[in-house]
């Protein structure tokens, strides 16, 4: 019965150890997604905000001749 206790320990230790492990990669998946996220916007904003300010340009001055006749 010792022996099945000690056995039952080690077990135990060996999946708590394992956990950790885990949580600790996880984090790190994480944190390399996030980043790719981060990234990829500010590529898209990079490459669309010309475009963006250029078109709201035009709509403020359409807008400008309009209410001012």
């Amino acid at each position: 019965m010792h022996r099945f206790q000690k056995n039952l320990c080690r077990l135990a230790t060996a999946a708590r150890e394992r956990l950790d492990l885990q949580e600790g990669q996880a984090l790190i998946e994480y944190a390399l997604i996030l980043g790719l996220v981060a990234v990829l916007t500010i590529g898209v904003l990079q490459a669309t905000g010309a475009n963006v300010s250029g078109l709201l340009n035009q709509v403020s001055s359409s807008m400008s001749s309009v209410s001012n006749p």
